[in-house]
C-alpha cells in the first residue's frame, strides 16, 4: 500500500487533486474536511472538535493500514512552525510505515491570489460546507497564512518519496498526473 500525504496551505488544491488521483489510480481519498464537517455542527471549531477529529483520523488510518487497499490519500494543512503538526505527521506516517507501507509526501503551493480564487470554487464549497461563508473563510485563510508557515523551507523535507508542486498555473489534472508518475501509482 502507498499512503500519500497531500499537504499545503488552504485552497491550494489538495482535495481537488486527490479527487483527480482517485479517477486515475486505485487510491482512495480521505480529505481532512470529512472529519471537520462531521463534527463542526456539534462542537464548532473548538478544542473538542479538533481532539475528536484527530482521534477519528488516527483510527481510520489504523484500519486502512490493516486493509488490502492499493493506496490511501489524506490532505493536511501542515503548520511547519507548529511542533504538534510535526508530531501528528510523524504519528500518521508511523501507522503506515510500521506495517511496511510506503509513505509519499506531496507538497502543494500556489500564489495567494490563486488560492483566494480557488477558495470560492463550486467544487470546494460543495465538499466543505464550513467554507460556504466565503468572507469568514477568506479571513481565516489570510490569518493562517500570516501567522503560520504553511510550506516547507528548501531541504526541510528530507524524505526520499517527496515532491513539491507549484499549482498556480497547473490544472488539477496536470498535477494529479505528475503525482501519479512520480510515485508510480
Amino acid at each position: 500500500m502507498k499512503f500519500i500525504l497531500l499537504f499545503g496551505p488552504q485552497a491550494v488544491g489538495k482535495m481537488t487533486i486527490g479527487h483527480e488521483l482517485e479517477k486515475i489510480t486505485p487510491l482512495k481519498l480521505f480529505h481532512n474536511h470529512q472529519t471537520i464537517e462531521l463534527l463542526h455542527p456539534y462542537f464548532g471549531f473548538g478544542p473538542e472538535m479538533w481532539r475528536l477529529a484527530d482521534l477519528f483520523r488516527k483510527e481510520i488510518f489504523e484500519q486502512m493500514s490493516k486493509s488490502n487497499s492499493a493506496g490511501f490519500m489524506f490532505t493536511y494543512v501542515w503548520g511547519f512552525d507548529l511542533p504538534a503538526d510535526w508530531e501528528f505527521v510523524d504519528q500518521i506516517c508511523n501507522i503506515f510505515e510500521s506495517k511496511g507501507h510506503e509513505v509519499c509526501f506531496v507538497e502543494l503551493e500556489a500564489d495567494i491570489e490563486e488560492r483566494l480564487e480557488r477558495n470560492k470554487s463550486p467544487h470546494r464549497l460543495h465538499h466543505k460546507p464550513t467554507k460556504r461563508d466565503v468572507e469568514r473563510s477568506e479571513k481565516d485563510l489570510i490569518h493562517t497564512m500570516e501567522n503560520h508557515r504553511l510550506n516547507s523551507l528548501p531541504g526541510e523535507i528530507t524524505r526520499k518519496n517527496y515532491i513539491r508542486i507549484q499549482t498556480t498555473n497547473r490544472t488539477q489534472e496536470e498535477t494529479a498526473l505528475l503525482v501519479k508518475e512520480r510515485f508510480q501509482l
